[in-house]
């Protein structure tokens, strides 16, 4: 049996496109040796590394969103999971950043079970950058918290965090979609990128936070592309989401029906290496 590693991508909301690739693989019985992840790729990461099936993590993510079909019965209903995630979006410009996430990743790691690495049922990589090097951090022991909350901290966003003696931000400055952190490990391994697809806008000039994170997704995505002419992931794919900002959670539905052109690639792939048998 081939060995399986799985790299999750970071790109803020478009990441709930995960969530229907992992249910993919545990559709078809595809159980990964080793996880890598950068940003939400790393949250997502760590809830399957926990031993969540991926419709389990569906159930989570849905419990904090509000669905755009059930309206104000969604909001009441849900209203506990809403108040203890909404730390989200606490101000923290003091130290760096705009919003704060403590609260949010928090509750997610409740869900988690765990709070270090070594409890993880499959062995997770949170990817950050230690921001006075420049240089990547694959970070895989300790506590899950802090270097998950590094892993997602976009600069001038989210607020750096000071780690093992690091200070540092998010891993998508040096490795977005991290597959070659685990290839030694495993025979095959799967990456999957939400970089989005920029489409123009009726209002040519962004504001000044849309500027910053799309020139934010053009450096990562042009880090990404001269990693890939160096080595390749047996198995990538682009889940090319559309119309979905690094903030916009309400947009979970969208992610979710974008998402599936995905699935079906990988669908495709994983029938072309030999995981699944045609149907």
């Amino acid at each position: 049996m081939k060995k399986i590693g799985l790299a999750l991508g970071g790109g803020g909301a478009r990441g709930f496109a995960h969530i229907p690739i992992l249910e993919t693989l545990d559709r078809f019985g595809v159980k990964p040796c080793v996880i890598s992840g950068t940003s939400i790729g790393a949250i997502i990461g760590a809830l399957y590394a926990s031993g969540k099936s991926g419709s389990q993590i569906r159930a989570i993510i849905d419990s904090l969103h509000i669905s755009r079909e059930k309206g104000i019965r969604d909001a009441v209903h849900k209203a506990p999971n809403l108040i203890r995630g909404m730390g989200f979006v606490r101000p923290e410009i003091s130290r760096g950043g705009l919003v704060n996430v403590d609260r949010f990743l928090k509750s997610l790691i409740d869900d988690i079970g765990v709070e270090t690495f070594e409890e993880l049922e499959i062995p997770l990589y949170a990817i950050s950058t230690c921001f006075w090097r420049g240089d990547e951090m694959a970070i895989n022991s300790g506590k899950l918290f802090p270097a998950i909350k590094a892993s997602m901290a976009i600069p001038g966003v989210f607020a750096p965090v000071k780690h093992d003696g690091h200070i540092l931000v998010d891993g998508g400055l040096v490795n977005n979609v991290p597959y070659d952190v685990i290839q030694d490990q495993c025979d095959v391994t799967i990456a999957i990128d939400i970089a989005p697809i920029r489409l123009p806008s009726k209002n040519t000039v962004p504001g000044v936070m849309d500027a910053a994170l799309g020139m934010f997704d053009m450096m990562v995505e042009r880090v990404m592309t001269d990693k890939r002419k160096k080595k390749e992931a047996d198995i990538y794919i682009e889940c090319g989401i559309k119309d979905v900002r690094v903030l916009e959670f309400n947009k979970i539905d969208d992610v979710y029906e974008q998402s599936q052109t995905a699935v079906k690639e990988l669908e495709r792939q994983l029938k072309l290496k030999g995981f699944v048998q045609h149907s």
